[in-house]
């Protein structure tokens, strides 16, 4: 019995170190998550939280044959989902994203690392262009670095439905990035 399926047993029995040994393995890829799709720092607390909880009134659901990974990912996913159907004044389409680009801090020179800095920038601002769905399949696959079966599971679709998102996904992101400079900076 892996770590997962053991502190899920726990805290299907009650025990709250069940939880705490999930939170600790899964608690800095979850935010993340959340964060990338929903765009918002504070909002992504409270998903969070409603997470970990919902994690714990629904884990009697929870089929210790599967992993336990794609199975809070989807807990995570249906309340981030809920929340932005929610939101009547922006359509899930329109969802804000990342306002921070990842840097290259071991670039050999300052010129590399302002280059590394201005790619980043601009992924993330074509990444904030993007939809939620297209978002959250990139953040899944890329982010959590998850395998496809894993995305699939977590976005209850089948294998080649989850793959066709995020082939969808990385064109848009492609497109994007193509129409934000020139085509040199990305090949």
């Amino acid at each position: 019995m892996d770590a997962d399926s053991h502190d899920a047993l726990r805290l299907r029995r009650g025990d709250a170190d069940g939880l705490a040994g999930l939170m600790d393995r899964y608690q800095d890829r979850l935010y993340g998550y959340l964060r990338r799709l929903v765009g918002d720092e504070a909002m992504a607390d409270d998903l969070f939280q409603q997470t970990w909880l919902q994690v714990a009134v629904r884990i009697s659901g929870y089929d210790g044959a599967r992993p336990f990974g794609p199975w809070l990912f989807t807990v995570a996913h249906n309340l981030a989902y809920d929340h932005l159907r929610a939101r009547r004044h922006e359509s899930i389409e329109d969802e804000p994203g990342l306002d921070r680009a990842a840097t290259t801090d071991d670039a050999p020179d300052a010129f590399a690392r302002a280059l590394a800095r201005q790619r980043g920038e601009r992924l993330a601002a074509a990444f904030a262009e993007l939809g939620a769905p297209d978002r959250e399949v990139l953040a899944l696959r890329f982010g959590e670095e998850l395998p496809i079966a894993d995305v699939a599971a977590t976005l209850d679709v089948p294998v080649p439905t989850a793959k066709a998102r995020l082939y969808r996904a990385l064109a848009r992101l492609r497109t994007r990035l193509l129409a934000s400079g020139p085509r040199e900076d990305w090949t």
